[in-house]
């Protein structure tokens, strides 16, 4: 496949996407999410990727959807089946990528754009970014994971804040509210997610996936089930490639080399 509307790399031991509408915010398309689901089976087939950045082109990371095609409203589109088709099955298979998801959040984050973001696992902004739940000013509701997300990140008297009056947050609120994890100057921003992605290719991979999926589902955990559930994968890890490297390494006083097995 070509990728016109986003960009496709693999570096070392990690891949990038890159939406690539920068004349529209980079607002979601249909031919979007297509290259979007050929990129994430890309990724999900190759072993030897084991962190991936995502970020957007131009000034903004992500407008949402791109409201063109609704300008004609002679008939009432059915919006929970694109939803589910594109949106839903963009933010599970992001969720469930058993690598570390990196966020470079440059500039505007709206609406399903947001959304996408705080989907991710390691979110940084450049001091540009804004985040803004858009979709009360067209008369819907957050999508994309927003009304799971929010409340987890923020707690329910700011995520109902945001929902209800779509107001704009920046960057520095959004670190000091907790919605993300760091804010970098913005000439400084993609060089030091790729830094992050570059690292994290080299580290454990199998323990990252895990402790990734762990803390997700802890949410919907009692804490005895969580005790267990580590436990299990303590186990489990502790069978491993790299778990055997890793203490190899501190015995002999040198850097791990970790093959994410």
């Amino acid at each position: 496949m070509t990728f016109e509307t986003i960009e496709y790399l693999e570096n070392s031991g990690y891949a990038e996407i890159t939406l690539n509408r920068p004349e529209s915010l980079n607002s979601f398309t249909p031919a979007m999410h297509v290259e979007l689901r050929e990129a994430l089976s890309r990724i999900e087939q190759n072993p030897e990727i084991r962190a991936l950045l995502f970020t957007g082109a131009g000034r903004a990371f992500c407008a949402g959807e791109d409201l063109g095609a609704y300008s004609d409203l002679s008939e009432i589109p059915e919006l929970g089946k694109t939803i589910e088709k594109n949106y839903n099955s963009l933010i599970r298979r992001l969720r469930a990528l058993p690598i570390p998801v990196i966020m470079a959040i440059n500039g505007v984050a709206a609406g399903a754009g947001a959304n996408l973001a705080f989907s991710g696992d390691l979110l940084l902004a450049g001091k540009s970014a804004k985040f803004i739940q858009a979709f009360c000013k067209i008369g819907l509701v957050p999508d994309s994971g927003g009304t799971y997300f929010l409340p987890r990140l923020i707690g329910e008297a700011k995520a109902k804040a945001l929902a209800l009056t779509g107001e704009a947050i920046d960057a520095d609120t959004a670190e000091r509210w907790g919605m993300i994890w760091k804010v970098v100057e913005d000439e400084n921003l993609l060089a030091e997610a790729r830094g992050y992605a570059a690292h994290l290719a080299t580290q454990p991979t199998k323990a990252l996936g895990t402790a990734k999926q762990m803390l997700q589902q802890s949410f919907g955990n009692s804490l005895d089930t969580q005790l267990d559930l580590e436990r299990d994968m303590q186990n489990e890890l502790g069978q491993s490639e790299d778990f055997r490297e890793g203490v190899s390494a501190f015995f002999e006083k040198r850097t791990p080399v970790f093959k994410g097995r």
